[in-house]
């Protein structure tokens, strides 16, 4: 068997290292995509709960109007 001089070994972490350093960065950036994925659904999703808020609300201002014309009409 041939051993592994130092510079070998030392070359294969290298490498080791490198290839780790590179699947890393490539997570990130899936991960930074996901992010801004995320925050653009979230964005979409506040503007339908803030419409739907507003329309719950003239909802409300309806029936108390509609409320208020039978109180009329029975008083």
């Amino acid at each position: 068997m041939e051993e592994q001089t130092t510079i070998q070994r030392l070359s294969e972490k290298i490498e080791d290292i490198v290839g780790r350093y590179h699947r890393m960065k490539e997570e990130l950036e899936q991960l930074r995509n996901e992010v801004v994925t995320l925050k653009a659904e979230k964005a979409v999703k506040d503007n339908e709960i803030a419409r739907l808020s507003d329309e719950n609300a003239m909802k409300d201002l309806e029936i108390e109007e509609i409320v208020k014309k039978i109180e009329s009409i029975l008083a």
